[in-house]
């Protein structure tokens, strides 16, 4: 019965110890810093490009795989381009039961193209696409909704920036 016992707790320590959780960075063991460039803006929508550049190096911190440094002492830098803004709507309403319906919920889908360059290196080390969602309701100002919810998608995209970068090696 005791080696019963013992064997059955040897087995299940192997099981827990092989379940393949890791904890700490998936990123190469070489690079342990990067830099944020100036994103570039290639949409009509204003002052979005320090916007993402903002949320990005907020990602990093948050994500704390990588140091966030100036492009002058970093290991890596990472060039980003938002290439597209694009507003649909998402839910409708009426006003007094009325047959006039207007949207009320906004849907906004952010799209950036993003590369990591290390310093000094012709190839890129990594480059992808990211995009970000998210819903803002039309209020009395639809400028400032839409701002936010310019944001928040960008946010979004952000994390996925951060994610592709730092987990796909």
């Amino acid at each position: 019965m005791r080696k019963f016992v013992i064997s059955a707790m040897a087995a299940s320590l192997m099981l827990l110890s092989g379940c393949g959780y890791r904890i700490g960075s998936l990123m190469h063991p070489q690079i342990e810093s990067i830099a944020i460039a100036p994103v570039v803006n290639e949409t009509v929508s204003y002052n979005i490009g320090p916007q993402v550049r903002g949320l990005l190096c907020e990602t990093f911190q948050q994500d704390g795989s990588l140091q966030l440094r100036r492009e002058s002492n970093a290991d890596c830098i990472l060039y980003a381009r938002v290439t597209g803004i694009y507003f649909s709507n998402h839910t409708w309403s009426s006003t007094y039961d009325e047959d006039n319906y207007v949207p009320t919920e906004w849907m906004v889908k952010v799209s950036i193209d993003y590369s990591v360059v290390i310093p000094g290196e012709l190839k890129p080390l990594k480059k992808g696409f990211a995009t970000g969602s998210a819903t803002f309701m039309t209020g009395a100002d639809m400028e400032a909704g839409r701002t936010n919810g310019i944001r928040l998608a960008a946010f979004d995209a952000a994390k996925n920036i951060v994610h592709q970068v730092t987990e796909a090696w």
